[in-house]
């Protein structure tokens, strides 16, 4: 097989993105709270919540990961920038590619949830993350700040330990997805999850001000804690392997 382009490698990265985007929020708005006629909650809850935004990187790692690395995420490509992972060039259009595709996906989940009587994107806070009165639990812009910084942090540790060439062969997609899905189990309470700027832009261009007004806390905290994450990985372990060699990026870079 060959190499693939960076045409192929954005396209893995919106798809996987709108994936993960579309199936983590998709199961919050449409599926947490869900109850019967008669009033009897079948809802998935938090735990279903946290289940579906593993299962969605576990499945998109495998099916994408061999394409473009299976990032979906712009803090995970700025982390494994800062650990020597993937080449500059790659950077902004990896982060374009993920953002539109997790725009597309809020887009797609509020057609589809608009069409439920009574549905109010605002109202319902439509999977957004939040601080303050926008928190579940009610939680200072402190408390979510140092959550999202701490928690992308370690993301980014078990996503450079796993994906190391010293690492087992064949499990880093089901570690990453367990590891997401133990993330979103600590802090949905707290913010919400973020972890994934994309996945908070997402949603949130589709919930009005008050959430447009939270989302830059999502956009800057993951990214600080994938930056640490990166750089500290690289400086303690000596680990700055390329997941792609020089010339195989150069080649892609020119057929894009």
């Amino acid at each position: 097989m060959s190499n693939p382009t960076m045409r192929q490698r954005l396209w893995a990265e919106g798809l996987g993105t709108f994936w993960l985007t579309f199936g983590g929020c998709g199961s919050a708005v449409l599926a947490a709270t869900a109850v019967t006629a008669n009033a009897f909650p079948v809802g998935i809850g938090w735990l279903g919540v946290a289940l579906a935004f593993g299962l969605t990187v576990l499945t998109g790692a495998y099916a994408l990961g061999h394409l473009s690395g299976g990032h979906f995420n712009p803090a995970v490509t700025l982390g494994v920038w800062a650990a020597k992972r993937v080449e500059t060039a790659a950077v902004a259009p990896y982060i374009i590619a993920q953002i539109v595709g997790g725009s597309i996906a809020g887009a797609v989940l509020y057609v589809i949830a608009s069409g439920a009587p009574g549905f109010d994107a605002v109202a319902s806070g439509f999977a957004t993350n939040g601080f303050g009165d926008r928190s579940p639990g009610g939680y200072s812009l402190l408390a979510v700040a140092v959550t999202e910084i701490v928690l992308t942090a370690v993301f980014l540790w078990i996503i450079l330990g796993v994906t190391s060439s010293k690492a087992p062969k064949g499990f880093a997609p089901l570690a990453i997805g367990l590891a997401l899905t133990l993330i979103h189990l600590i802090s949905i309470p707290v913010s919400n999850t973020s972890v994934n700027p994309a996945r908070s832009l997402g949603v949130a261009w589709f919930a009005g001000t008050d959430a447009l007004s939270q989302v830059w806390l999502f956009i800057v905290a993951p990214i600080v804690g994938a930056l640490i994450a990166g750089f500290s990985y690289r400086a303690l372990t000596g680990d700055s392997e390329a997941v792609v060699a020089a010339e195989v990026r150069e080649s892609a870079l020119a057929d894009a």
